[in-house]
């Protein structure tokens, strides 16, 4: 694991540092969790769950590193999580999926766009051609999000609730 733990400033001037998660952030994680709408739930899990469980927490604090990476967002004194955005890579390590979820008080403040473009790059870094994430139809803010970052938005084979949102690496994102 290389290091990627920064501070990242968003468009509206708010710092946040972003860091790879770490075993011993579990607690962190569940009280996260615990400040997400069941709506956002609902959209980064594609699933109705109200709360998330403890083999959750373990395993979105447990990555490998190598084939997934779990990147945690924190405001100036690190103590709460703000944002969580997770990379998970095909077997072949060339295509990724990406799932950001950001806590309910501190939405519209460009965590999330700064959060996915230290994702992206992360992921051409390390060889990953393509980037992907499944959405609910119902997710506009972050399809539109993803459009202005320059991912095509297509059906989601086999579902008519999902989109396919997916960005290309020939060019860079910024």
């Amino acid at each position: 694991m290389d290091n990627w733990s920064e501070y990242l400033t968003t468009r509206t001037g708010f710092r946040f540092h972003v860091r790879p998660v770490r075993s011993d952030d579990e607690g962190k994680l569940a009280e996260f969790f615990s400040n997400v709408t069941r709506d956002d739930l609902r959209f980064r899990f594609l699933t109705g769950l109200n709360e998330i469980g403890r083999d959750r927490i373990a395993t979105l604090a447990n990555v490998d590193h190598e084939q997934t990476e779990n990147f945690l967002a924190f405001g100036d004194d690190n103590s709460a999580v703000l944002a969580t955005g997770t990379l998970a890579r095909d077997p072949t390590m060339i295509r990724g999926e990406v799932a950001i979820t950001i806590r309910d008080d501190f939405k519209d403040r460009g965590i999330s766009w700064e959060l996915l473009i230290h994702i992206a790059h992360y992921a051409e870094a390390n060889g990953i051609k393509t980037l992907e994430s499944i959405e609910s139809r119902e997710n506009h803010v972050a399809i539109e999000l993803e459009r202005n970052m320059g991912f095509t938005v297509e059906p989601y084979p086999g579902d008519p609730t999902l989109v396919l949102v997916r960005r290309e690496f020939h060019q860079t994102i910024d």
